[in-house]
């Protein structure tokens, strides 16, 4: 076993996973896995710059990080950072920042990679399973792009297009620097043109028409798994690998886009950090399900942090 700790920071929330790994039988044991909403994105779509508050509050996270890899002893550690640190202009600022907290520079991927560690993170303890179809489509919903992965034992195409809930919520369901409370028909019309655009440009090289399970990722898609099961609170075991049908994903989607900043907040497993931007997220999760022909996503907690733990062991 080696210990490992893979740090993925995203555009809306950054996470860590500490964990023994065994890549002979390939085993990982989580030690200690967290998520902290940070939105270190916001503002970014439009300014194209990490505000300093955002900044601020990914770099307390990282503080706090940064005592609990000390106290696991993990032995190798891995930062990643994603979607609103490739965007940004001021992103030397924010590797200065890690760098001072934890000691390792973020490695600032590009969304090519980000959709492999997705994949693997998502499908390696799916090998031998015969109720799951092969090939896969991973789809990696996050805060400020989606991943497209498709892949059987290995990765037939990925692409990487700008169509995060938070990206998403701020283009188009913002008014006067507030979330519109519920949205009206016309911004949720330009939501969706916006992701049938980048559906369209991930099927250039994606082959999705392929596909024969959807496995989804990310707290969108968690998120819509618990409002789907009605848990009391959010329950990781519950929610991974949980099956939400295609006809309950578009009841639960339509609910959210109608329902107030209040009634979200009041959904039990709703996660305070996702209030404002999990209608776009689930809205992002249907329509890849319209466009596929899929009638169930299959839902994975393991995702492109695992991914990246397995690319450090």
């Amino acid at each position: 076993m080696t210990r490992v700790a893979a740090i993925d920071c995203g555009t809306n929330s950054i996470r860590l996973l500490v964990a023994d790994a065994d890549p002979a039988t390939g085993e990982l044991v989580d030690l200690d896995r967290r998520m902290t909403i940070v939105r270190l994105g916001q503002g970014v779509d439009r300014t194209g710059r990490l505000a300093p508050e955002a900044l601020e509050r990914t770099f307390a996270a990282c503080r706090e990080y940064a005592g609990v890899i000390k106290e696991h002893g993990a032995e190798r550690l891995r930062f990643v950072a994603t979607s609103a640190s490739r965007d940004a202009e001021n992103r030397d600022e924010f590797v200065r920042g890690v760098l001072d907290i934890l000691g390792v520079e973020p490695e600032v991927i590009s969304g090519e990679q980000e959709a492999e560690f997705s994949f693997t993170g998502a499908t390696r303890e799916l090998t031998g399973r015969d109720d799951l179809d092969k090939p896969y489509l991973v789809v990696d919903i996050g805060g400020g792009s989606t991943e497209f992965v498709v892949g059987d034992d290995q990765v037939r195409g990925a692409r990487s297009v700008d169509i995060g809930c938070v990206r998403m919520t701020e283009r188009h369901l913002v008014r006067d620097g507030v979330v519109t409370d519920p949205p009206s028909e016309e911004q949720i019309a330009a939501v969706r043109a916006d992701i049938e655009a980048a559906v369209d440009l991930a099927e250039r090289s994606v082959p999705l028409s392929e596909a024969r399970t959807l496995v989804g990722l990310a707290g969108s898609v968690t998120t819509v798994s618990a409002i789907a099961q009605n848990l009391a609170a959010y329950d990781s075991e519950a929610i991974h690998h949980s099956r939400v049908s295609y006809d309950r994903v578009r009841e639960i989607t339509e609910t959210l886009l109608r329902s107030t900043h209040a009634e979200r907040a009041a959904i039990p497993s709703m996660h305070p950090g996702r209030v404002d931007v999990i209608g776009a997220g689930a809205l992002v999760l249907l329509s890849i399900m319209e466009r596929i022909g899929a009638t169930e996503v299959v839902v994975s907690e393991h995702d492109i942090l695992d991914g990246i733990a397995w690319s450090v062991a």
